[in-house]
């Protein structure tokens, strides 16, 4: 566990995490190790036993606030122990285990900017590398993901007209339209998936700077959509429809709703969240699979069990046995 521990001590809050990428670069041990450039200050890391016919997949940049760890018996706190540093641990615990072992063709790629937008994702989608399977790794508590949700992120800026709050009738509130158009969004009905459920939406990054008498001239926000099979284009219709003198709205995009290579003999389900799967396009078929549980990340008391990492070691070496056995 000495080595989860000093990748949990490194704070890799997104934007920050080029010192975690250097690091593990040069601390991990394989044949060939590589490091690649995104653009941004961030690196990408790549190890490799051989010409990888798997790769194991994860990402280094964890939400904020940075949270150092605590190791508890079984349990392990902190920044990252679920989201993504524990599937970090597991997927190089197990290639360490397949090399052991004698075996070769798989690779361990190590992204940055997950969090953030896939930024580390989308540069290695410009590089000249491809492989039959990608395993990526996320807290899914073990179950490899049959399906997930789209994702679609919009920036919405409401202009008013400011006046004196005791003479609201002679302005326009924009905190009053941004609350119309609440009710609208409530309102609205987007169809129900059989497979994925219903749809949300969150509201971020949300910004009125007016004193408390003054009517406010502007609000700003970010309305980010869970989307399904049935809602997806839905979604971005009704939210054009809804664009005017008033409101401007700024497309920011996301990721469409996928379904994902399931194997025999693994439990398997659906997810909620969004993950670097959908911007690699390097590879054939892609699988999601992990230890943690998502209910924990991005939290205070984020945690993984040491147990679910020992597991998720063995259910990745099974997984590239398997798909090894098909060839």
């Amino acid at each position: 566990m000495e080595l989860f521990r000093e990748i949990l001590s490194i704070d890799s809050t997104s934007g920050r995490e080029r010192e975690m990428g250097l690091w593990l670069a040069s601390h991990l041990q394989a044949p060939s190790v590589q490091t690649f450039e995104v653009g941004d200050g961030t690196v990408n890391v790549l190890l490799s036993w051989g010409t990888p016919k798997v790769v194991f997949c994860t990402h280094m940049d964890t939400v904020p606030p940075y949270i150092p760890p605590t190791f508890e018996d079984d349990r392990v706190c902190g920044r990252g122990s679920c989201d993504a540093k524990g599937q970090i641990y597991a997927m190089y615990k197990a290639c360490q285990k397949l090399a052991g072992s004698g075996r070769d063709g798989f690779g361990l790629l190590i992204l940055s900017g997950e969090e953030t937008g896939s930024f580390g994702a989308k540069s290695f989608a410009k590089e000249a590398f491809l492989a039959p399977v990608l395993v990526v790794g996320e807290p899914t508590e073990g179950k490899m993901v049959s399906a997930t949700k789209g994702t679609k992120s919009f920036a919405l800026t409401f202009t008013g007209q400011p006046f004196h709050s005791g003479y609201p009738e002679r302005g326009v509130s924009a905190v009053d339209l941004f609350l119309d158009f609440m009710d609208r969004l409530r309102a609205e009905h987007f169809p129900e998936d059989e497979v994925l459920g219903s749809t949300t939406f969150n509201v971020g990054e949300l910004v009125s700077d007016n004193p408390q008498n003054i009517l406010s001239p502007s609000l700003s926000c970010r309305i980010y959509f869970r989307t399904t099979f049935a809602s997806d284009e839905a979604v971005s219709r009704w939210m054009r429809s809804q664009a005017g003198p008033s409101l401007k709205i700024e497309e920011r995009g996301g990721d469409t709703p996928a379904k994902y290579l399931t194997l025999p003999g693994f439990p398997s389900g659906i997810v909620s969240f969004g993950s670097d799967a959908p911007h690699l396009s390097n590879f054939e078929r892609k699988i999601i699979c992990g230890p943690g549980s998502i209910n924990f990340a991005h939290r205070s008391d984020e945690h993984i069990l040491i147990s679910e990492l020992e597991e998720a070691v063995d259910t990745y070496v099974r997984i590239f046995e398997t798909i090894d056995n098909e060839r």
